[in-house]
């Protein structure tokens, strides 16, 4: 098993904990505050995911957050989501207040669904809470033979996270983008981004473990680099991805959210589903698509890099070299179990 992948520098050591383990105290606490089994379930499976692929700014630290926002009233742990046919061109998904993995779990579902028997689908996410890691959807959609592209934004008074550039202060949500395609025969192509350098997530996630941040990627109240997740939370701003790049997408992508899609109480989604093969015959697609992607591996590596990484490899060839063990910043289990503990789930 190798050492998992990660943004954070660590001065303490990780724990090995095995998937079944974690998901049983996950799911316990989800059913404490009011989840459904099924909810659960799928919240728990999810989160699991994401530290096993490599991307823990998603993954179960996240269990904190959400028991916090049900306390506060932000999230409605016992709604649904529900799937609204527009009459318009286009379908649209109602989260009701509830957890965003679930709604975009139904999200991507019907759209490809609906693109499946049209060529093409549009759906807009709406009322939901976070939404979990967007390359998870993108590569099962993926391996069904559908292009998705997916973005998110809305809701900046309440998101001011990412200072625009030449700006001093943060302006806008981190607005993130995914897009999917299928490719050849080592799975899909995944794009997954936040349109600031580093997710938001990565910030919570090493203030729980007590880690640093990556350097050049968050800015202080006075506009210092800092690798201090505190002085983010004490009035900084993380910095945008490409400069005027990712602000470029995330002002898109805010428009898109508040502007074309209605006043955002969250931030609110839109999802393009295209059926691949309705442009060509699959296996000449999946044989130029492995030409492409063979003649990028096979690019000589930069000096001190291991090579070209295509986008969505590193997280499948992470979960299947995990073998099922996630290794947990002590101080981020210690949280949970912290958690569990005061709702009766033995860890």
């Amino acid at each position: 098993m190798e050492e998992t992948v990660s943004k954070l520098v660590l001065d303490e050591k990780r724990l090995q904990l095995a998937s079944d383990q974690v998901y049983r105290v996950l799911t316990g606490i989800f059913t404490a505050v009011g989840f459904p089994e099924n909810t659960a379930d799928s919240i728990s499976s999810h989160l699991i995911d994401a530290n096993l692929v490599g991307v823990e700014s998603h993954g179960i630290m996240r269990v904190l957050e959400y028991v916090d926002e049900v306390k506060s009233g932000v999230l409605n742990a016992s709604s649904r989501p529900e799937l609204v046919r527009n009459n318009k061109n286009f379908l649209e998904i109602n989260g009701n207040g509830g957890i965003g993995i679930s709604a975009l779990n139904l999200a991507y579902d019907e759209c490809c669904k609906d693109a499946e028997d049209k060529g093409l689908s549009v759906m807009a996410i709406k009322n939901v809470g976070h939404t979990g890691r967007l390359g998870a959807y993108a590569e099962v959609a993926g391996e069904n033979g559908f292009l998705t592209i997916c973005m998110g934004g809305g809701n900046r008074q309440n998101w001011r996270q990412v200072a625009p550039p030449g700006g001093a202060k943060a302006m806008l949500p981190t607005n993130p983008w995914c897009i999917g395609i299928p490719a050849g025969q080592t799975g899909p192509v995944v794009l997954d981004f936040a349109t600031s350098k580093i997710a938001g997530g990565w910030i919570y996630a090493a203030k729980s473990a007590g880690a640093l941040l990556p350097d050049n990627c968050v800015k202080d109240v006075n506009g210092n680099v800092t690798r201090n997740p505190d002085d983010y939370f004490s009035g900084g701003a993380l910095m945008p991805a490409a400069e005027h790049k990712g602000f470029g997408l995330a002002l898109i992508a805010e428009l898109v959210g508040q502007a074309l899609l209605g006043p955002a109480s969250t931030k609110h989604w839109l999802l393009i589903a295209i059926k691949a093969d309705q442009f060509r015959e699959k296996t000449s697609f999946e044989r130029v698509a492995d030409e492409i992607l063979d003649e990028l591996r096979l690019c000589p590596p930069a000096p001190g890099s291991s090579g070209v990484q295509i986008p969505g490899e590193r997280e499948r060839i992470q979960r299947e070299s995990s073998q099922n063990i996630l290794q947990i910043p002590v101080s981020t289990w210690d949280q949970i179990c912290d958690l569990a503990s005061k709702y009766g789930v033995s860890t």
